[in-house]
């Protein structure tokens, strides 16, 4: 299994960091940057390798790439978005859709959380298994935070798994939040491949995630597991910012 790592959008909410730098690569503890965090924690579970999907302003961490690796004792293999600056992130992670079949954890590169958060996936997965039911996408759900109108949603069935995933639901009625990290296994490379790439043909500005409602909606499961009591936050503008510094120094 490898670490993916969607980072190719220009996160213009972030300017002016975000004029020369992609937002993975902003700083938000000294010199370490929300990249980094992220590569940190797939290096604690123990990666070796990691993929990162890259589009706007790429010579960046293409500059970087050494300098990570070495930091990190990590294998990074770039993924190029030819369309990062025009479409959203559905198309981004189908550019990435040849690496599921070894299995990944994609981690959104604007998400600042611990490894626990990984580490809950695994072991959710490892139990799934041994109960004869490996998931073929597990995803990492906040079931703690108080949720508000911009927050990825999703309902889950206890029965049946996750059955809507969208921000645009009311919060009362959602199981929680999803938080930008996702268990891929083997079982769904396929799958997935194909309900990303029906999003995308129908609407390129959609999100990766209308790729699993897309899964769900063709009777593919979606599993959740609940995060517990973590802090963490996804960085979308300079107040997410102040707070995921807050954050990154705890980690």
């Amino acid at each position: 299994m490898i670490g993916l790592v969607p980072a190719a959008g220009a996160g213009s909410r972030l300017r002016p960091y975000t004029d020369t730098l992609p937002k993975a690569l902003v700083p938000v503890d000294d010199e370490r940057t929300i990249l980094d965090i992220t590569l940190r924690n797939f290096a604690e579970i123990g990666f070796t390798d990691v993929a990162i999907i890259i589009g706007y302003r790429k010579e960046a961490v293409i500059e970087r790439r050494a300098a990570l690796e070495k930091k990190y004792g990590l294998n990074l293999h770039l993924v190029d978005n030819p369309k990062a600056e025009t479409w959203n992130n559905v198309y981004s992670v189908w550019c990435a859709r040849d690496l599921f079949r070894e299995g990944v954890i994609l981690a959104n590169s604007d998400t600042v959380h611990p490894a626990s958060v990984e580490r809950t996936l695994l072991e959710a997965n490892a139990a799934m298994a041994a109960a004869g039911r490996e998931p073929g996408v597990l995803l990492a759900l906040d079931t703690v935070k108080k949720l508000a109108d911009e927050e990825m949603k999703v309902v889950v069935d206890p029965e049946k798994g996750a059955r809507r995933i969208t921000k645009l639901m009311d919060p009362a009625e959602a199981s929680g939040e999803y938080i930008g990290v996702t268990l891929i296994n083997p079982s769904a490379a396929e799958p997935l491949a194909d309900a990303l790439r029906a999003v995308w043909e129908r609407d390129p500005q959609k999100y990766y995630e209308d790729g699993y409602q897309e899964m769900i909606d063709r009777g593919f499961r979606v599993d959740t597991a609940p995060i517990g009591e973590v802090s963490w936050v996804e960085i979308d503008n300079h107040d997410d910012l102040a707070k995921g510094r807050e954050i990154a120094c705890l980690y």
